[in-house]
């Protein structure tokens, strides 16, 4: 009888501690953290009736916040996939090249960049919560210091990627063309290095609409430049390439414009300090451990597109892969988006259908 008594009691007890009405979480972070905090510390329900309304509420904030993170990345590779369907139009040897170029050379430095980018994840959330938002600022220029850094080299993998492709044994023909089609993503690695910095920034803040509305707009400005520069002005593989490179840039111009004008960042950016380029080392340290967790992710695809180009027919193989490729990324991206260290589960099923869906249109538009 005691126990079953206690059992009552427990059910009942809050599971969490009363706040006043003042504190920050009611009125900082707005009415959906205070009405769960609120049903939580509700003794006089009992737990069973909490926990519902509880996780609807808790389901609805992590939607909010994963939604538009995925519209992120997810616009991030639709950019690159328009791209290959542009080039895929030109001709299979286009397509190959773009294939070969974007997927087999590309994706090193994204998947470095991105695992380089995430350090900042850690350190503008621990910054964040111990309220040293002026941290946040300097941990962006700090990592876009070391990333610009990074670019260089990358940069001299670009210039030689057609001898390092003939070397790997790639067709030399189809490597010409895909170094041309790279030779036009140089400006994106540097954007890469502006871009991850400036999202693990906001993400920390819990700001994410704003970079989902920017790269909804760009990827609408992205096949309309596409479309002219391919067909009209006919620069083909080069025009394809360079284009993709300026959607990019213009996302990091747009995000970084919005830190500088919004007041959500006003005590998180205050300007430009020397402070970027002092710890660099240490940081280093921090950014190579986050980018071989992703690199090791990313790599095994592009040795995947790599093997193919050894293959009797390299352009069909190629032109194959850059079909299959829209299935691969959407289940990347279930991986990239992550709060608290928990994968959204919903997020995910949404990627599912959307890929199920988007995988045949591709297809559709990569033979006709």
């Amino acid at each position: 009888m005691d126990s079953v008594n206690k059992d009552n009691n427990d059910s009942r007890h809050p599971l969490l501690t009363p706040l006043p009405h003042n504190h920050p979480s009611f009125t900082e972070h707005g009415a959906g953290n205070g009405q769960l905090e609120r049903i939580l510390s509700d003794t006089s329900q009992p737990l069973l009736l909490r926990l519902g309304p509880a996780t609807w509420i808790e389901l609805k904030l992590l939607f909010f916040l994963a939604a538009p993170a995925v519209v992120v990345y997810l616009i991030n590779y639709l950019m690159s996939m328009s791209t290959q369907i542009f080039s895929g139009h030109l001709g299979t040897l286009e397509l190959a090249a773009a294939s070969l170029g974007n997927t087999g050379i590309q994706i090193f430095a994204y998947g470095l960049m991105l695992g380089m980018g995430s350090a900042v994840e850690t350190l503008c959330g621990q910054a964040f919560g111990a309220h040293r938002f002026e941290m946040l600022g300097v941990y962006l220029q700090r990592s876009t210091v070391l990333l610009s850094l990074a670019g260089v080299v990358l940069t001299v993998i670009y210039v030689f990627s057609e001898p390092i492709l003939v070397f790997l044994g790639e067709s030399p023909r189809i490597a010409s063309a895909a170094a041309l089609f790279v030779y036009g993503l140089i400006p994106q690695i540097f954007a890469y290095a502006v871009n991850f910095p400036i999202q693990k920034f906001l993400q920390a803040q819990s700001i994410v609409a704003p970079s989902a509305y920017i790269s909804a707009a760009t990827l609408v400005l992205h096949v309309i430049l596409s479309w002219l520069v391919v067909y009209k002005v006919g620069l083909g593989l080069l025009g394809a390439s360079l284009v993709l490179s300026f959607s990019w840039w213009v996302i990091v111009i747009a995000q970084f414009v919005y830190i500088v004008k919004s007041e959500r960042c006003a005590d998180t950016w205050r300007g430009f300090s020397m402070q970027a380029f002092s710890g660099l080392p240490q940081f280093f340290k921090l950014s190579a451990a986050s980018a071989v967790m992703l690199c090791l992710e990313t790599w095994y695809f592009q040795i995947l597109v790599l093997l193919a180009g050894l293959l009797p027919n390299p352009e069909l193989a190629l032109d194959s892969l850059s079909i299959w490729y829209v299935h691969y990324i959407s289940t990347f991206l279930c991986k990239l988006v992550k709060f608290d260290r928990m994968k959204v589960t919903c997020i995910s099923f949404c990627l599912f259908c959307f890929d199920f869906f988007f995988q045949h249109s591709c297809i559709l538009m990569l033979i006709t």
